[in-house]
């Protein structure tokens, strides 16, 4: 990306973005990437480096292990490898091992699931490869402290065998003359030491002439001599010689492995910078989560679509002192390419314009940005800032001049993957003849088809914003009661300045005030005052819509729980019935059960039986009073339906019921036991014992 000036990077504060990053990352090579953070204009790299940042935060976020944790620096060791007779130390070489076990660990990681779960993850290592035959060379040589094995050649253990016992030998023949010696007592209190790689005695000094010898020296305040035995030099002297055999072999076999190991120096390279690629992209992914950075959608051209998008660093800074911090929206697109903000000093106009531009700048740099997901971000090819005072003692150019220098650069060099930023357009010259040059300004980079954000006090260029096609006003809100910013921007409206009304806060004399005020034009006053007022009616109907919407949601909560009621009343309205229906269906099986084994006895008595009549009668029996059951329980339904037996005696005129069949009628005639009963037409002859005495249900039951 074009930068202009170049100070714009740290005008935006850029590069406390890239220190926040340096913060988290572990090694040198993510470290300088991070210092030389590069800001892409190809949207194929910019979205790889987005989506590699997403992935590893999800991974973060759900807790997972990614096998990066080694911090390894091997820049020196690797480069000495490449080099023809260079030799690596053991340690240096357990470094390179581990260089290669954590390779190891990340492609073992990186099984079939998780290759399609993190793509852009597994894109870092798809080019290479890894190689055991590294971690198997070094193991044959070097044991786990990065010692030479006994094993790493014949010499060698042939070395260390005779070593042994040479060390073995003088052990024995010096603790017998420090034995000699003590007994004789030349011996001082720490008895033994080593000089010059050889073992020496500890002898007071006023006999160190009785001790036969050679005089390696003194301590300090000439107490006690060290004195090598006369009997211990020669193996000493051998002792020495194999220790140099086997420094030789030692540095022969590492020189040796470090040449075999040479071939894999690229590899081994590109190992190293996969690791610190890996550290760089957590290293991006703990910014985004520090930052409540997401990955918005990506368009490849120019756009700008910022929905609760917040400025990085004063988010950092209001978490830390407990403050809260104001979102906003912003929507530049092909038919609203301008936003001109106006409103009241120190209202967040400026810090409205770096939040667009630095969240810009991250993009590009495949930084994940604390905007909502859903925010729609383009690629720019230039950016463009003019912010503060640019006054120059160089070259004698006033703030103005430096100020039109500046929007002849832009006016000369943008175009339609352009975004600029302008604080303050016109400022700095006389009001009517900087506005002047502020509107040719504004149309010659509408006809350049730029994007940009421009902060004005200028009416005109209020004015102009809201008859030219493809410039659009925008606000920062005030609360004029209280004399308050609210640090919201609000676009479709001019602002105020809110001039007088912050003067009449302050305490400013009355006097003063009304004399400014008709020193102003009369149609300026009324305009600025007309913007107060509508700035004003704008927050109460925000306000108002908020309820609104608050009550409507509150409407809709209740009506999902009044559907929900209805519905858990009809289910279980629906589980009673189909349990009802159950209960009479349970009846008639366990009704036809009986009767099936009522019917198997009367088969089974049927081919026993000599008198098949009695069991004709049987099955006559049951069948027959079965059916005479299921009438008499349809005509004693009917029966409950309308009356309701009262019993007592039988008495003339009575209405009574027939406990056969349930029918009733009228008492007409009693005759001893017997009475007459007229049902219907037909008179019956009944007999008293039985009938039963019933009487008409009310009507307010029959109703019911």
């Amino acid at each position: 990306m074009k930068i202009f000036p170049e100070s714009a990077l740290l005008q935006l504060e850029f590069d406390k973005v890239k220190a926040l990053l340096a913060e988290h990352c572990n090694t040198e090579y993510a470290r300088s990437m991070a210092e030389d953070l590069r800001i892409h204009t190809r949207r194929d790299f910019i979205e790889l480096e987005l989506r590699q940042s997403h992935e590893f935060k999800l991974l973060l976020q759900n807790g997972q292990y990614f096998p990066n944790d080694h911090t390894l620096n091997l820049a020196r060791e690797l480069k000495l490898l490449s080099i023809p007779g260079a030799v690596l130390s053991g340690e240096q070489f357990l470094q390179v091992r581990r260089l290669a076990e954590s390779m190891d660990s990340i492609f073992r990681w990186f099984d079939s699931e998780r290759r399609i779960a993190y793509p852009a993850l597994t894109k870092v290592i798809e080019n290479t490869h890894y190689e055991k035959a590294i971690v198997k060379a070094i193991d044959e040589i070097l044991d786990e402290s990065g010692t030479v094995r006994d094993t790493a050649s014949q010499d060698l253990a042939d070395i260390r065998l005779s070593l042994y016992r040479k060390r073995n030998e003088l052990r024995r023949v010096f603790d017998r003359i420090l034995s000699k010696l003590g007994k004789a007592g030349y011996v001082a209190d720490i008895e033994e030491s080593f000089l010059n790689g050889r073992r020496v005695v500890a002898i007071f000094a006023e006999h160190k002439r009785q001790v036969k010898g050679i005089l390696h020296g003194e301590s300090d305040t000439r107490r006690t001599s060290f004195v090598e035995p006369e009997e211990t030099i020669e193996l000493n002297n051998e002792v020495f010689s194999l220790e140099h055999a086997e420094s030789k072999e030692v540095n022969r076999i590492l020189r040796e492995l470090t040449a075999r190991l040479s071939g894999y120096a690229p590899l081994l390279q590109v190992w190293h910078d996969i690791l610190g690629e890996y550290d760089f992209i957590r290293a991006k992914a703990r910014l985004a989560i520090d930052m409540n950075g997401n990955f918005p959608q990506l368009l490849d051209k120019s756009h700008v679509g910022l929905r609760q998008a917040y400025h990085p660093l004063l988010l950092l800074y209001n978490r830390k002192n407990n403050k809260p911090t104001i979102p906003t929206d912003i929507t530049l697109n092909d038919k609203d390419r301008l936003l001109v903000i106006s409103g009241p000093n120190a209202g967040g106009k400026t810090v409205t314009l770096k939040t667009v531009g630095l969240l810009q700048l991250m993009l590009q740099s495949g930084l994940l940005v604390p905007v909502h997901p859903d925010s729609e971000m383009g690629i720019f090819k230039q950016l463009m800032i003019h912010i503060g005072d640019t006054q120059s003692i160089e070259f004698e150019l006033s703030t103005y001049s430096s100020h039109l220098k500046n929007m002849k650069y832009f006016m000369e060099n943008a175009n339609g993957r352009t975004l600029f930023f302008i604080d303050e357009l016109g400022s700095g010259s006389d009001p009517n003849l900087g506005g002047a040059f502020a509107e040719v300004i504004l149309e010659e980079l509408v006809r350049k088809h730029a994007f940009g954000i421009v902060t004005t006090h200028y009416l005109n260029l209020k004015v102009m914003a809201g008859k030219t096609a493809g410039i659009i006003n925008g606000a920062m809100a005030f609360d004029e009661t209280n004399l308050l910013p609210l640090y919201k921007l609000t676009v479709g409206k001019p602002g105020s300045s809110y001039t007088f009304s912050i003067a009449e806060r302050i305490g400013l004399e009355p006097r003063l005030i009304q004399r400014a005020r008709t020193l102003v034009d009369e149609d300026h006053f009324r305009l600025d005052k007309l913007l107060n007022a509508t700035e004003q009616d704008l927050r109460d109907l925000e306000k108002k819509e908020k309820d609104l919407n608050r009550l409507l949601r509150e409407n809709e909560k209740l009506k999902k729980e009044m559907e929900a009621l209805i519905h858990r009343e009809r289910h279980e309205q629906q589980v009673e019935l189909l349990k009802h229906q159950n209960k009479i269906t349970e009846e008639r099986i366990a009704y036809l059960r009986e009767m099936e084994r009522k019917l198997r006895q009367i088969v089974l008595d049927w081919r026993k039986a000599e008198d098949k009549n009695e069991v004709i009668k049987q099955m006559q029996a049951l069948l027959f009073k079965q059916k005479e059951k299921q009438v008499n329980e349809k005509v004693r339904k009917k029966f409950d339906a309308k009356y309701t037996e009262v019993g007592g005696s039988v008495e003339l005129g009575n209405k009574v019921m027939m406990k056969k069949n349930h029918q009733v009628g009228t008492v007409k005639e009693i005759r001893g036991k017997k009475a007459i009963v007229q049902v219907g037409l037909v008179p019956i002859t009944v007999e008293l014992a039985d009938l039963t005495v019933v009487q008409d249900k009310p009507q307010e039951a029959l109703d019911d």
